[in-house]
């Protein structure tokens, strides 16, 4: 049997191909929309992926399961019933499907959705015996799938679900079967996922303190806050079911001028600069969010920027715009015009307007606050990391709170804000100037450059 575990960086999304190189088959289980990756895999093992699974729809990517089987001919299968509006196949509870010498047994495990669905893998060609379990989104390494998806109106039969399934079906497997989840450290689908991207059932009925409630405690840990929804899930989760464009019909345009650029802005275009913090304050096109690169760019995206958006990237190079353009494809941001050629300094050349999103040093920021010289000070950090250690004179405003209530304040007055290394603060100063405010400042470095510089917290 041929087995790989495919992770998406910064998403925490974990994908698997399985197959037979005798049989010259595989399967894809739960693909990520770019799919190229699993091809390869396929070609190089001597295998052609034939089936596609999905453990359920999903809420935070888009799926690749069509643009497989537009590469492949590879037919799609889903639980019974799940809410899927395009050319798919469905298995039943207790079904098997034999692909060469692995076999899949299918369980329904509902919870963090109706129809979710958890997979027993056996390797034929060693034992006839399940040797691994892939859970989907029912159980992750040290946490569990999250009940709130669904909707509030079926929350409590979600989480009735989700410990029926946990202690009911997958808390019943033998003590040494593997766990593989359909996330990771990194997925906004829980709470306290561990960094290891596998585990073994015993070790979760031991370990997992989820496991240890009984059924009145696990309903009121589900009930307590789970991580903010991006806005992009509902829009990721219609496009799941309703089957996601090929990548080959995305509109990109790929270099464009900067009179092109204004043009399209003029139409309601969003600016997302894609460069570091201190590039973007030194200068930036007026009302674009600066998100920088990194692998956490797609839930940061999902966070501030509505999916249908027509998007223009600020870039350092192409190939940065290549890997902005892949993740934003991931959780279904398809509307990108293209990127700005020649950066910044073509836009400056032009004689178009531009901006200052000043980076404060923190002995600025120490010598402002001794003498009371400061309007706002917002710390933009979540409430563990707030808890853990902050400024005596900062505001805790997490950022998530920020990008949907805007502070009511006078926009004419200094708001300095920080967040852990700057990432973050500077997404929310350039989401605070897009509205309007006039004297916004970001602290260079964030908390760790203050608490490395020697300066007090306190908890």
């Amino acid at each position: 049997m041929y087995f790989k575990q495919v992770a998406v960086e910064g998403m925490g999304c974990l994908s698997y191909i399985i197959g037979c190189p005798l049989a010259m088959s595989a399967c894809v289980v739960d693909p990520k929309r770019d799919v190229q990756e699993y091809i390869d895999l396929a070609r190089q093992n001597g295998m052609k992926i034939t089936h596609v699974f999905e453990t359920h729809v999903h809420a935070d990517h888009v799926s690749g399961n069509r643009e497989l089987r537009s590469r492949t001919g590879a037919d799609i299968y889903f639980m019974e019933g799940s809410p899927v509006e395009f050319e798919h196949k469905e298995v039943k509870e207790n079904e098997e499907i034999t692909i060469g010498n692995v076999r899949l047994h299918f369980l329904k495990t509902p919870g963090h959705t109706p129809q979710s669905m958890s997979i027993l893998v056996t390797d034929l060609s060693r034992n006839d015996k399940p040797w691994f379990v892939l859970t989907g989104d029912c159980m992750f390494v040290g946490d569990v799938g999250r009940p709130d998806l669904a909707g509030e109106e079926i929350l409590d039969e979600q989480i009735d679900n989700l410990y029926n399934s946990i202690h009911g079906k997958i808390g019943k497997l033998p003590s040494y079967m593997e766990i593989y989840p359909a996330h990771g450290e990194g997925s906004l689908c829980g709470k306290a996922m561990s960094a290891k991207p596998n585990s073994t059932v015993g070790f979760e009925m031991n370990h997992n303190p989820l496991f240890h409630l009984n059924h009145g405690d696990f309903t009121k840990q589900m009930k307590q806050d789970f991580p903010e929804r991006p806005k992009s899930f509902t829009y990721i989760i219609n496009t799941n079911k309703k089957g996601a464009p090929l990548l080959e019909r995305c509109p990109v345009i790929r270099d464009l001028s900067p009179v092109q650029v204004d043009e399209y802005m003029k139409q309601g275009a969003m600016i997302l600069d894609a460069r570091d913090t201190a590039a973007f304050g030194g200068v930036h096109i007026p009302g674009s969010i600066n998100i920088g690169l990194a692998p956490q760019s797609a839930n940061w995206t999902g966070m501030v920027l509505d999916p249908e958006s027509d998007l223009i990237l600020v870039v350092p190079d192409e190939k940065a715009y290549d890997y902005m353009t892949r993740q934003l494809h991931r959780i279904g941001y398809d509307n990108i015009i293209g990127y700005l050629y020649g950066g910044i300094s073509a836009w400056q050349e032009a004689g178009l307007p531009i901006r200052h999103l000043w980076q404060i040093s923190v002995e600025e920021l120490a010598e402002k606050l001794r003498k009371g010289n400061y309007d706002y000070f917002f710390d933009v950090r979540t409430d563990l990391e707030w808890k853990q250690g902050h400024i005596k004179e900062a505001e805790h405003l997490p950022l998530t709170r920020l990008l949907k209530e805007v502070p009511d304040i006078s926009k004419d007055k200094e708001v300095i804000v920080t967040c852990g290394i700057g990432y973050r603060g500077n997404i929310a100063a350039s989401f605070l100037q897009g509205r309007g405010f006039s004297h916004v400042h970001s602290l260079a470095g964030g908390m760790k450059a203050w608490i490395n510089g020697g300066y007090p917290v306190e908890k």
